[in-house]
C-alpha cells in the first residue's frame, strides 16, 4: 500500500503525528477522514493479469518493482486495517516493517517456529512471560527444540558454556526486558554481541526482543542491533482493555519469512482489532507518559511503607545501582510497571490485593486502568517452585501495572489496602 508522506519540507514528522493518517489516503473511502473497518474476507482483481501478479509477488516467485506492494488477495494474507496499523506500529520503533498477529503468544510462537528447527537450541533469558515460559520449557522440547536460560546474573562465559553443553546448533536468542514481573534487565547489546559469535555466513542467529514492558515509547531495541522486536499489543499500544493482539517490527527481510508463516498458520489478527489499535496508536504517548509520572508517586509510596519489603521500579535505578549504566543507555523512561513484595507471603499478598477497590485484581497490564495481580501463583503459576525462587518470583510479589487514574487516588487506595495486611 501507498504510504502517506512523512515529512513536510524535508523535516520527518514524529510518531505522535505521524499516527493520525499515515498509511491512509482519504480519497480510498469516499473521503473518509479515518480510515473505516475494511470487513471483507476477499478482495476483487482488476484484472486476471493483476490477480496473477499479486499472487506471484505474494508466493515470492516474482520480485516487486521499485516501490510495488503485494495487491490485496484475501484477509488471511493482507487486509488495509492490518497493513495501516503495521505501519504505524513500524513508525514507532523507526522499522522498515509491521506484523501484527491474533495475540502475543501468536507473534512469540510464529517468531519461534520460523527460525527453530528440531536439534536446534534456543538461548532464553529469565524471567519471561508465563505463557513464554511454558511454551519453550514445555511445547518446544517436544519437537527436539532444547531451550536455555540465563539471567541478568549470568555471566557472559557460563552462558557460553551452557549453550555448547546443549550440543546443536543455536537457532535463535529470545530476551524481555525488562523481565515479566521482576523488572530484571537484560543487556540487548551483549545478547547481539554473543548471536554474532555463533552466526555463519549461512545462518544467522536473530536475537528478538519482547518490548512490551517499555516500548516503542521507552525503549527502541533495534538501536541495538536486535532483530525482532516483539508485543502483546493487548498491552500499551491497545492500552484499553478490549482486545487482543501481538506484533513484531523489524526489517522486510527479517519480516517477510515470519509474515509467511503467519500466512500458513493464520495467526494474523482481524481487521476490526486492526482498527482498534490505530485508534489506541494515536494516544500511546500521553498514556504511557501519564502512567510513568503515577508510576513515580506509587513506587516512591511504597519503598516507603513499613508493610512493604522491597519495590523494582526502573525509576529508582541510581547511579549507586549496578544497572545504572544498563538503564542509561538502554532505557529511556522508566515506564509503569512496579513489582512491589509484601512483607510476610502469599497470605499477606492475598490480603493487599483482595482489599484494593480503585486498582483492579486482573491479570493483563499496559491498560488504561491500574491493575494488580499476583505471579508466584497467576501469571507465572506454571514455574516450578525452583524457578520461581531463582528469578525473585516470591508468594509477597504482586505485580502492578499502574494506569491513568489520578495520583491521590491510587495512593489512597493503596493506603487502605496495605491496612489489611
Amino acid at each position: 500500500m501507498t504510504k502517506w508522506d512523512d515529512e513536510i519540507e524535508g523535516q520527518r514528522l514524529h510518531p505522535e503525528s505521524l499516527m493520525m493518517s499515515y498509511g491512509y489516503k482519504p480519497e480510498w473511502s469516499e473521503w473518509a477522514a479515518v480510515s473505516p473497518i475494511y470487513q471483507t474476507s476477499t478482495f476483487e482483481f482488476e484484472s486476471a493479469a493483476a490477480g496473477k501478479r499479486a499472487f506471484a509477488l505474494a508466493h515470492g516467485f516474482v520480485e516487486a518493482d521499485p516501490g510495488e506492494e503485494v495487491g490485496l488477495i484475501y484477509s488471511r494474507l493482507n487486509n488495509p486495517d492490518l497493513e495501516i496499523a503495521e505501519g504505524r506500529i513500524a513508525v514507532w520503533d523507526d522499522a522498515e516493517d509491521g506484523a501484527l498477529f491474533e495475540s502475543g503468544m501468536a507473534a512469540i510462537t510464529t517468531t519461534l517456529w520460523t527460525h527453530l528447527r528440531p536439534g536446534d537450541v534456543l538461548l532464553a533469558s529469565a524471567p519471561l512471560y508465563g505463557g513464554t515460559h511454558h511454551f519453550i520449557e514445555t511445547i518446544l522440547p517436544q519437537f527436539d527444540i532444547r531451550v536455555v536460560r540465563f539471567d541478568l546474573a549470568t555471566p557472559p562465559k557460563e552462558v557460553s558454556r551452557l549453550v555448547d553443553e546443549a550440543g546443536g546448533r543455536l537457532g535463535m536468542v529470545l530476551i524481555e526486558t525488562p523481565a515479566n514481573p521482576t523488572n530484571d534487565l537484560i543487556d540487548m547489546d551483549e545478547c547481539v554481541r554473543f548471536a554474532a559469535q555463533y552466526s555463519t555466513p549461512e545462518r544467522k542467529v536473530p536475537v528478538a526482543v519482547d518490548n512490551t514492558f517499555l516500548g516503542p515509547v521507552f525503549q527502541s531495541p533495534l538501536e541495538h542491533g536486535v532483530d525482532i522486536v516483539l508485543y502483546s499489543a493487548t498491552k500499551y499500544l491497545g492500552g484499553h482493555s478490549d482486545l487482543i493482539a501481538g506484533a513484531a517490527t523489524g526489517s522486510k527481510e527479517v519480516l517477510g519469512p515470519i509474515k509467511a508463516m503467519r500466512t500458513m498458520l493464520g495467526t494474523m489478527t482481524s481487521p476490526w482489532v486492526g482498527w482498534l489499535l490505530m485508534r489506541s496508536l494515536k494516544t500511546l504517548r500521553i498514556r504511557m507518559d501519564k502512567q510513568a509520572e503515577n508510576a513515580r508517586v506509587v513506587a516512591d509510596y511504597l519503598r516507603d511503607h513499613d508493610k512493604v519489603k522491597r519495590v523494582n521500579w526502573l525509576g529508582h535505578i541510581d547511579e549507586s545501582h549496578p544497572n545504572w549504566e544498563l538503564y542509561q543507555r538502554q532505557c529511556k523512561g522508566p515506564g509503569a510497571m512496579v513489582a512491589v513484595e509484601i512483607e510476610g507471603g502469599e497470605l499477606e499478598a492475598f490480603r493487599f490485593l483482595d482489599a484494593l477497590r480503585l486498582v483492579k485484581l486482573a491479570v493483563s497490564l499496559g491498560a488504561v486502568e491500574s491493575l494488580a495481580e499476583h505471579p508466584a501463583t497467576m501469571t507465572h503459576s506454571a514455574a516450578t517452585p525452583e524457578e520461581k525462587e531463582q528469578f525473585g518470583i516470591t508468594d509477597g510479589l504482586v505485580r502492578l501495572s499502574v494506569g491513568i487514574d489520578h495520583d491521590d487516588d491510587l495512593l489512597l487506595d493503596l493506603e487502605q489496602a496495605l491496612k489489611a495486611v
